[in-house]
């Protein structure tokens, strides 16, 4: 039992620093708008992984 789970730490370990191919690149961006109605929250989430991004805007 413990070997298993010193294995999956193992592999936890390896998959989050990148040895089995480039990690994902976490992105966050906020901001605050001033226009005529006020001030206006954005914010923005994504991930990059070489040429390909995924973004969320909220």
């Amino acid at each position: 039992m413990k070997t298993m789970i010193a294995m999956m730490f193992s592999l936890l370990l390896v998959a989050g620093c990148g040895v089995d191919g480039a990690p994902l690149r976490p992105s966050l961006n906020a901001g605050l708008s001033l226009g005529a109605s006020g001030l206006a929250p954005s914010a923005s989430v994504g991930v990059r992984k070489g040429p390909v991004s995924l973004g969320v805007a909220l």
